[in-house]
């Protein structure tokens, strides 16, 4: 009746995705029999590992991050090569990111960012400087227009495209903590979320990215668990890790007591860039100090998936986590904004490399790396949306397919955002596209 129509019309549906409907069937059906398609056989052998895999907007383009100082673009429909910039930076590179269907930015070890025009592809556009260590992560905000970049550095850098000159872009630093391994921005741009190696998540509430942030100068919510009342403890010590790297840092804490006590929030509200410091809860972790090495978030913004490793790196885990939205109990006391929902354990294979995961592009599947290829979950054995099948406690996640074409250890994974499509890289260099078949 009128109130599901307008539960329906909040959460952004239409009769044409009505979960009722049949749509969703064929669309788990489809992701049901997709199979190994192809195989990507890359150009040279120089390029080492695949660390990132990222498709254009409109699916037309796939990019290979690689581990020797290379970048791949293919074409994924016809799975031919388009182009190699072999030497698109001095180190490995990490991440790539599109700002729309022709540009995209680059970043690496080499502490820099580069960003690329797919129209003229032998040069970059320009190269930027700023962070002093490895650069991990690119988000963009479509609105501003502003490329935000974070590293090992600890540095969260924002740098504005509007004013892009050969010479680079404007920037400055707008966030700092220690331990940084994953930086993202939910999708309407309101929310940073900062995973630490130590354990925490970091949240970022009422996001202005034109106001730069100084040690002291955010309000500090009150730590909390994801699932407890309880005040943030500390985490034991843990060894930040590179993205498909092993182990380059040998010390880890966490955040000062001071930090965490103080809460200058203002009466009544929630200013601008409030900071909330979690720990999320691990399963079979409690006792454990763990590190989040895997950060995404749901296309909706509905929920964030972290893929986490205890210090020991004897267990690995899948875990999501809803937002919970709503006003604080108290300005200083808020509720806990994240809950966990449903987790799986993974192969402990490969340790020491982060394995990427990510969200379908309607949020309904989870494609996941998993020993030498990939795992397909969902939140039951429907594929039903994440907020049709909220568990009371948090429950297992379903396996819909898992899918084996690799000889080597599975760091990332993708999907495309216009075809039933997925793509996999692992740690020997290969791609795999995966595509149904009847």
């Amino acid at each position: 009746g009128l109130f599901g129509w307008l539960r329906g019309r909040c959460l952004g549906r239409s009769a044409a995705v009505d979960p009722a409907r049949d749509s969703f069937r064929a669309m788990t059906w489809l992701y049901g029999s997709i199979q190994p398609a192809d195989s990507v056989y890359l150009s040279t052998r120089t390029h080492g590992a695949v660390f990132n895999l990222e498709y254009s907007p409109d699916g037309s383009v796939l990019t290979v991050a690689c581990e020797q100082t290379e970048v791949l673009l293919f074409d994924p429909i016809s799975s031919k090569h388009i182009k190699t910039l072999s030497e698109a930076h001095e180190d490995c590179v990490n991440n790539i990111r599109f700002l729309d269907n022709r540009l995209f930015a680059t970043c690496s070890d080499d502490t820099t960012i580069a960003l690329w025009d797919l129209r003229k592809l032998n040069t970059k556009v320009c190269t930027l400087h700023g962070h002093t260590s490895w650069v991990k992560n690119i988000e963009y905000d479509t609105n501003t227009r502003l490329l935000v970049t974070s590293g090992f550095d600890g540095n969260v850098i924002i740098w504005d495209t509007n004013r892009c000159t050969e010479d680079g872009c404007p920037h400055k630093k707008f966030f700092h903590t220690r331990f940084l391994m994953r930086m993202r921005l939910t999708p309407d741009c309101s929310k940073m979320l900062i995973s630490t190696s130590s354990g925490y998540l970091l949240i970022l509430h009422d996001l202005d990215l034109n106001k730069s942030l100084e040690v002291g100068s955010y309000p500090i919510l009150r730590a909390r668990r994801t699932t407890s009342s309880s005040d943030l403890t500390s985490s034991s010590s843990s060894s930040p890790r590179a993205v498909g790297s092993p182990c380059h840092q040998n010390d880890s804490g966490s955040l000062s007591e001071k930090q965490m006590s103080r809460s200058s929030q203002r009466e009544g509200g929630s200013p601008r860039n409030s900071l909330e410091v979690l720990t999320p809860e691990v399963p079979g972790e409690r006792d454990r100090g763990n590190c989040i090495t895997s950060l995404q978030l749901h296309p909706k913004g509905w929920a964030t998936l972290l893929r986490c490793s205890s210090n020991t790196d004897d267990q690995e885990w899948t875990c999501v986590y809803e937002f919970q939205e709503g006003a604080p109990v108290r300005p200083v006391s808020p509720r806990c904004s994240l809950r966990l929902t449903h987790c799986i354990e993974e192969a402990n294979v490969g340790r020491g490399y982060i394995k990427e995961l990510c969200f379908s592009p309607d949020g309904r599947m989870i494609s996941s790396p998993h020993g030498f290829g990939i795992r397909l979950l969902g939140f039951d054995a429907h594929c039903s949306e994440l907020v049709d099948c909220l568990p009371k406690e948090a429950g297992p996640l379903t396996e819909i397919r898992s899918l084996y074409s690799h000889n080597d250890v599975v760091l990332t994974t993708k999907f495309s955002p216009t075809h039933c499509q997925i793509a996999s890289g692992c740690l020997s260099g290969r791609v795999s596209l995966y595509q149904p078949k009847f």
